[in-house]
C-alpha cells in the first residue's frame, strides 16, 4: 500500500470517488441488463405462448389446418401427441423430428421453457421453445431470440463503451470538488507555514466563511494559538522578573564582597556577614519561591500532585501552629478560633498558604495581626486581618499577579518578592477554594489597632463532609 501513501489526501479521496463510482454504475450496469434479457424474455414467452394458444384452439375445435399458420415472430410450430409423434406443422417446419428431445417434451408439459440451437430446426438463430397443452396433444412453438440477443448486446456494448467514458468524467469533477473543498484546508495550512517561518503564534489563522467543520476547526486552532501565546507572554515575562529579582540580591552580595575585599584589614567583616547573610536568606526565599510556582506552572498537575499528598486538616489547628512561629514578630499575632474546621488538603501547601498570608500582614501591619477560622455554610473561612496601610481597591485582584509589589513594599529588608500572593493563589486554586482581599474595618473586634485602613485576606475553602 506505498502507492496509497505517497497519494496526497486530494488524490485519495478521488480515487475512492471514482472507484465507488465505477463500482456502482458496474452493478447498475449489471442489473439493467439483467432487467433488460429478463423483460424481453418474458415478453418473447408471452408471444409464443399466445401463438400455442391459437393452435391449441383449433386443435381442440378440429380445425387445425395443415400446414398451420405462423406469426411472423414465430419460427416454427409442431403438433405432437402422447408418443411424442408430429401431427401437424407450421410451413417448412420439420414433420419427422420434433424440435424438443423426448425427455425435454416431458419437461415442457409441466411448464418449463427451452433455450435450444436453430440447427434443430433448420434455423441459424437460436430457439425459444414453449409448450402449450391441446387436448391430447401439445403444442410445441419455437420463435427466435435474435431480436433478444440483439438487443440485450447493443445495450451492453453502449454500457461498456459509455461508462469508461462516464467515470472519467466525474472522475475529473470529483477531482476539481475535492480541490475546491480542501482550498480552505490549504488556506489553513498556508497560514500555519507561516506563523511557524515567523516563529511566533501570535498570527492567527484564516477562518474560512462557510460555517462547516474546516471553520470550526481554524477557530478551535485560533484559540490554541491564543493560548499559546498568552503562555508564551506570561513565561517571558516571568523568566523576565526572575532574573530581574535573582539579580538585585547577587548584585548587592557582589557588590559588599567587593568593598570589604578593599578594605582588607579594615572592613567590618561581622556586619558584613549579617548582610551576606540577609541577601542569603533573601535568595533562598525567592529560589524557593520560583521553585514553587514552576510546580504549580500546570495547574491541574499541582492539583493532582496535592491530591495525592492531601489528608484530613484541621484549620484551626493549622493556623495555631503556624501563629506560634510569630511569637517574635515585630507586631503580635493573635488567632481567633470559633470551631474546628476540617478539609481535605495537603498539609504543607495550607500551611504555606497562612504563612504567606501572615508574612504579608506581619511586613504592613502598624500594631497588630488577627487571623481568624470560621464554618460558614459548607465552606471553611480563614481571615487575617492587619491594621497596615491596606491595598486600594484597583490593584486588589493586581497583588496575585506573579513579581507585583506596591510602591509601599519595595525595600529590601521588609518588601517581600511579590511571589508570596501569587503562590498563595496558585495553592488555594489547586484546593478548589478562593481567596479575596477587601478593607479591615479594624475598628470592629477583629483588630484594634489605630493603624491605617487595613486589610483583610479572606480564604474559602470546601470542607470536608463529617463522617459517623
Amino acid at each position: 500500500m506505498r502507492w496509497w501513501s505517497r497519494l496526497g489526501l486530494r488524490g485519495r479521496l478521488t480515487l475512492i470517488a471514482v472507484a465507488g463510482l465505477a463500482i456502482g454504475l458496474t452493478l447498475g450496469g449489471a442489473l439493467l441488463v439483467f432487467a433488460l434479457q429478463a423483460t424481453l424474455s418474458r415478453a418473447l414467452d408471452n408471444s409464443a405462448r399466445d401463438s400455442g394458444r391459437e393452435v391449441a384452439a383449433l386443435v381442440r375445435a378440429g380445425k387445425l389446418p395443415d400446414p398451420i399458420p405462423a406469426g411472423e415472430r414465430v419460427a416454427t410450430i409442431q403438433v405432437v401427441d402422447r408418443s411424442d409423434r408430429i401431427v401437424a406443422t407450421s410451413a417448412g417446419a420439420d414433420r419427422l423430428v420434433p424440435v424438443l428431445h423426448a425427455d425435454e417434451i416431458g419437461a415442457a408439459r409441466g411448464g418449463q421453457r427451452f433455450d435450444v440451437p436453430g440447427d434443430r430446426a433448420g434455423l441459424a438463430t437460436p430457439l425459444r421453445v414453449v409448450a402449450v397443452p391441446a387436448g391430447d396433444e401439445t403444442v410445441l412453438v419455437a420463435v427466435s431470440r435474435s431480436e433478444l440477443t440483439q438487443s440485450v448486446g447493443l445495450v451492453r456494448n453502449v454500457l461498456l463503451v459509455a461508462f469508461p467514458a462516464l467515470v472519467a468524467v466525474l472522475g475529473l469533477v470529483a477531482w476539481r470538488a475535492v480541490g475546491w473543498t480542501l482550498r480552505p484546508v490549504e488556506a489553513l495550512r498556508r497560514g500555519a507555514e507561516e506563523i511557524a517561518n515567523a516563529g511566533s503564534p501570535a498570527s492567527r489563522l484564516p477562518v474560512p466563511a462557510t460555517g462547516d467543520e474546516v471553520a470550526r476547526l481554524a477557530t478551535t486552532l485560533n484559540g490554541m494559538l491564543s493560548r499559546l501565546t498568552a503562555s508564551q507572554q506570561r513565561q517571558r515575562a516571568f523568566v523576565a522578573d526572575a532574573a530581574h529579582e535573582l539579580r538585585s540580591p547577587v548584585a548587592s552580595i557582589r557588590t559588599q564582597l567587593e568593598v570589604a575585599q578593599r578594605l582588607g584589614d579594615r572592613a567590618d567583616w561581622p556586619d558584613v556577614a549579617g548582610d551576606l547573610l540577609v541577601d542569603t536568606e533573601r535568595l533562598s526565599r525567592l529560589t524557593e519561591d520560583l521553585l514553587l510556582l514552576a510546580r504549580s506552572a500546570d495547574s491541574d498537575e499541582a492539583a493532582a500532585r496535592m491530591a495525592r499528598r492531601a489528608e484530613r486538616v484541621d484549620l484551626a489547628a493549622l493556623v495555631t501552629d503556624v501563629a506560634d512561629r510569630y511569637e517574635t514578630a515585630r507586631v503580635p499575632v493573635t488567632a481567633l478560633l470559633d470551631v474546628p474546621a476540617e478539609v481535605h488538603g495537603d498539609p504543607a501547601a495550607l500551611a504555606r498558604v497562612v504563612g504567606n498570608l501572615f508574612d504579608n500582614a506581619v511586613r504592613h501591619a502598624e500594631t497588630e495581626v488577627v487571623a481568624s477560622v470560621s464554618v460558614q455554610g459548607d465552606e471553611a473561612v480563614v481571615v487575617v486581618t492587619d491594621d497596615g496601610p491596606g491595598i486600594p481597591p484597583a490593584d486588589r485582584d493586581r497583588v496575585f499577579d506573579r513579581f507585583t509589589r506596591l510602591d509601599d513594599g519595595r525595600a529590601r529588608d521588609e518588601g517581600g518578592s511579590g511571589l508570596g500572593l501569587a503562590i498563595v493563589a496558585e495553592l488555594v486554586a489547586a484546593h478548589h477554594g478562593a481567596v479575596t482581599l477587601t478593607a479591615a474595618h479594624h475598628r470592629d473586634r477583629n483588630v484594634g489597632g489605630t493603624g491605617g485602613p487595613g486589610l483583610r485576606a479572606e480564604v474559602r475553602l470546601p470542607l470536608l463532609p463529617e463522617t459517623p
